[in-house]
């Protein structure tokens, strides 16, 4: 997790209740949003995995991260450590766009545009041609959590989500799926879903996915037919 100080609503990855497994926590010191986003977050290599070590050391077996431009410490995070790691979103834009009919191609909307750059996309293996818009332009998403504020209007960051979408699909006609670089933006896609037409895919579908394969669910060997005595 990144040092932050803004509210976690439901969605978000931060909350507990968005899950319905369990889930360990462990902030990372001095992994800013402002240093993770607007620089470089390979600075905070280090931290992170003796973050993912100390996580791994109290039981768990697999290590997610909460900020989409960490995809370029997961060569590092996944060697570093013993179980898988899954350290961003843009990491399904490969998978989304097998699933797409001929013609159509994943779009991103992330919380930065000007920052997502040719190595996170490549650490998470995006196509360097993806469409990608960004929210900084907007009334409050990117200045609420790049700035870490204290107090968000989560209303006025629906509407930038919504713009940023309709953005996207206004400038791409060919996009047939998105994908949500930033985990705070989960709250937002189901109203990203009814606005565009297209599936949308973000941190929640991936680590639902993750924990999926560490956890399988358990199926009864027999059938059981309700109207038999």
């Amino acid at each position: 997790m990144l040092e932050t100080r803004f509210p976690r609503i439901p969605g978000d990855i931060g909350n507990a209740t968005t899950w319905p497994f369990a889930v360990h926590y462990r902030v990372v010191d001095g992994a800013t949003p402002d240093l993770i986003v607007l620089k470089d977050a390979r600075a905070m290599r280090d931290a992170f995995v003796a973050g993912g070590e100390a996580l791994v050391r109290m039981g768990c077996d697999g290590i997610v991260t909460n900020c989409g431009f960490l995809s370029v410490l997961q060569e590092d995070l996944a060697t570093a450590l013993a179980v898988p790691v899954a350290s961003s979103a843009l990491m399904q834009v490969p998978m989304v766009a097998q699933t797409l009919p001929p013609g159509k191609r994943v779009g991103v909307l992330t919380v930065s545009a000007d920052c997502l750059g040719a190595d996170h996309l490549a650490a998470a293996g995006v196509p360097a041609e993806t469409p990608i818009v960004g929210t900084e332009g907007g009334r409050a998403f990117s200045q609420a959590f790049l700035t870490d504020q204290l107090e968000v209007d989560f209303d006025a960051c629906r509407s930038d989500m919504l713009d940023a979408a309709d953005a996207l699909m206004h400038r791409h006609e060919d996009i047939g799926a998105i994908v949500l670089e930033c985990t705070n933006m989960v709250p937002y896609a189901r109203d990203i879903r009814r606005l565009t037409g297209v599936p949308v895919y973000s941190v929640y579908t991936l680590v639902n996915w993750f924990q999926s394969g560490l956890s399988p669910r358990g199926f009864a060997p027999l059938l059981d037919d309700p109207r038999q005595p």
